[in-house]
C-alpha cells in the first residue's frame, strides 16, 4: 500500500469517527428547530459560542504540541504523562477561576447565569479527555476513537429526544431534571453525555506512569501557546457573528442564521475528517524523502473534493433544506449557505497549507496570520452588520478566511516550499464557485440546470486528472 493510499485509508476511518457523530447529532437541528423558536435557537447557539473560547483557553495548544513532540521524542510515555498531568492541573486552576468570577464573566459575555453552570461544567469535562483522544489518534486506533466518538454522540441524540419529545417516559425524565426554559435540556443532554465519556477514559489514564518532565513541558507550552491564540482567532473568525447578530439585530434573526449557518456542516464535516486524519500523518511523515510532493498530491485532491462538495450542496440545497429546517421563520438566512460553504472551503486549504508552519516550529506565523482573519472578521461585522444585517456576517467569514488561505500560501512558500499544483487547485475552486453561485443566486436553485453544471465540473476533473486517478485507485 502506498503513502498516499494510507493516508486515505486513515482520513476515511477518522473521518468516519467524526463525520458519523456529528451527522448523527446534526439531524438534531430538525428536532431543535421545530421545537424552539427562534429565539431559543439563538440561546442555544451563544451557548456554544462561549464554550468554544473556553475550550481553546483550557486546551492551550497541547492537541497540536502533543502531536509534534509526540511523534519525534524517544520518550514518548514522558510526553504522555506530562502532557496529560499538565492539562489536568491547569483545566482544575481554570475551572476554579471560572466559578470565583462567575457573576463578571456572565455580564461580560451575556451569558444567562442559569446556564453558566452548565457551560463551564461541560468545558472541563472535555478539556480533560482532549489528551487520552490525541493519544489514540497518534498512535493508530481509530477504532477505539469511534466508539467513543459514536457514545458520546449517541447519549445526546437519545437525551435530546427524550427531553424534548412528548412521551410519558420523556415527562418522568423531565420531573428529573426541571426548568424554566426548555433550551436547557440540549445542555443537561450534553452535560450527561461528556461525564460518561470521562468516565470511559478513566481506566486508560490510570495506566499511564505519571511523570511530569519540566523541559517536555516547556517544549509543549512554548510550541502550543501560539497555536492557542491562534486558536482564539479561529473562535472569533467562526463564531462572532452569532454573538454580535443579537445585539444588532435581535434573538429572532440570530436564530435564522446560525440555523441555516448548519446547513454547511457537510463541508465543515469533511474538513474536520481530513484534518483528524491529516495532522497526525503530516508529522509522522515529514521526514520522507517524497513528503513534500505528497503533501502537494493530498492539496490538490482535497481541493477537487471540496469543490465538487461545494457544488453538490448548493445545487440540491432546496431539496436538502427541508429535511433538517422545517419553520419558515428560519429560512430568512438561507441565502447565506453558498458563501458559508466556500468560505468554509477556504478554511479547509488553508488548514492543509498550514503544515509549513507546524513542521517548521514556526507556529507564531499561524498566530499571525489567524489574527488578521480576526481583524477582518470583526471590522467587516461591525461596520457592516447595522448596514446589511446576515450577508455581513457571510461575506466576512468567507474575506477572512479566504485572506488567511492566501496569505499562508505566500508566506509559506518561503520558508516551507511545497510543489503544489497551484494552477489547476485555482482551476478547480474558481469554476466550482462560479457554477455554483450560477446555480442558486441566477437561476435560483434551478436543480435541472444545477445538475448540469454538477455534470460538467466531474467531467473537467477526469479530463485533467484521468491519469493520475488511475495510478491512484491502482491496487498494489
Amino acid at each position: 500500500m502506498s503513502v498516499l493510499q494510507k493516508f486515505f485509508k486513515d482520513t476515511v476511518i477518522y473521518g468516519l469517527a467524526i463525520v458519523l457523530p456529528r451527522l448523527i447529532n446534526f439531524l438534531l437541528v430538525k428536532l431543535h428547530t421545530d421545537v424552539l423558536p427562534n429565539e431559543g435557537y439563538s440561546e442555544n447557539t451563544e451557548f456554544y459560542v462561549v464554550a468554544a473560547f473556553f475550550n481553546v483557553i483550557l486546551t492551550y495548544g497541547l492537541e497540536t504540541s502533543f502531536f509534534r513532540f509526540f511523534s519525534r521524542q524517544q520518550e514518548k510515555a514522558k510526553v504522555l504523562s506530562t502532557a496529560l498531568i499538565s492539562i489536568v492541573v491547569s483545566t482544575i486552576g481554570f475551572g476554579l477561576l471560572l466559578f470565583v468570577f462567575s457573576d463578571s464573566i456572565t455580564d461580560l459575555l451575556r451569558i444567562n447565569k442559569d446556564f453558566y453552570t452548565i457551560l463551564v461544567s461541560i468545558t472541563l469535562l472535555d478539556t480533560l479527555i482532549v489528551i487520552p483522544f490525541a493519544y489514540l489518534r497518534v498512535t493508530g486506533r481509530p477504532l477505539k476513537f469511534a466508539a467513543l466518538k459514536l457514545l458520546n454522540v449517541g447519549v445526546i441524540v437519545i437525551l435530546n429526544i427524550l427531553f424534548l419529545s412528548a412521551t410519558l417516559g420523556s415527562e418522568m425524565l423531565r420531573n428529573l431534571f426541571p426548568v424554566e426554559n426548555p433550551v436547557e435540556y440540549i445542555f443537561i443532554a450534553n452535560l450527561i453525555a461528556s461525564a460518561i465519556i470521562l468516565v470511559a477514559v478513566l481506566p486508560f489514564v490510570f495506566k499511564i506512569k505519571m511523570v511530569f518532565d519540566k523541559a517536555i513541558f516547556k517544549q509543549l507550552i512554548r510550541y502550543g501557546l501560539p497555536i492557542m491564540v491562534a486558536g482564539l482567532a479561529f473562535v472569533i473568525n467562526e463564531n462572532l457573528d452569532k454573538w454580535l447578530l443579537p445585539y444588532y439585530k435581535g434573538e429572532f434573526i440570530n436564530g435564522a442564521y446560525s440555523a441555516c449557518y448548519k446547513l454547511a456542516v457537510f463541508m465543515t464535516l469533511f474538513i474536520q475528517a481530513f484534518r483528524m486524519g491529516a495532522e497526525p500523518f503530516f508529522f509522522n511523515h515529514s521526514e520522507e524523502v517524497n513528503a513534500k510532493q505528497t503533501y502537494a498530491t493530498i492539496l490538490k485532491y482535497f481541493t477537487i473534493v471540496g469543490a465538487l462538495g461545494l457544488l453538490l450542496i448548493t445545487v440540491y440545497l432546496k431539496l436538502i433544506q427541508p429535511l433538517f429546517i422545517g419553520q419558515e421563520s428560519y429560512l430568512l438566512a438561507l441565502d447565506i449557505v453558498p458563501i458559508i460553504l466556500l468560505a468554509n472551503l477556504c478554511l479547509g486549504i488553508y488548514h492543509n497549507l498550514s503544515i509549513w508552519y507546524k513542521l517548521t516550529d514556526k507556529t507564531q506565523y499561524g498566530m499571525y496570520i489567524s489574527i488578521i482573519g480576526a481583524i477582518i472578521t470583526v471590522a467587516i461585522n461591525v461596520i457592516f452588520i447595522p448596514k446589511i444585517g446576515i450577508m455581513a456576517c457571510a461575506y466576512a467569514t468567507l474575506l477572512a478566511y479566504g485572506s488567511m488561505m492566501l496569505i499562508s500560501l505566500a508566506i509559506g512558500r518561503r520558508h516551507y516550499f511545497v510543489p503544489y499544483e497551484l494552477g489547476k487547485i485555482a482551476l478547480y475552486l474558481v469554476v466550482s464557485t462560479a457554477l455554483a453561485f450560477l446555480s442558486y443566486y441566477q437561476f435560483e436553485g434551478d436543480i435541472l440546470i444545477g445538475t448540469l453544471f454538477l455534470c460538467v465540473f466531474i467531467l473537467m476533473v477526469v479530463f485533467f486528472e484521468k491519469n493520475d486517478l488511475k495510478k491512484l485507485l491502482r491496487k498494489r
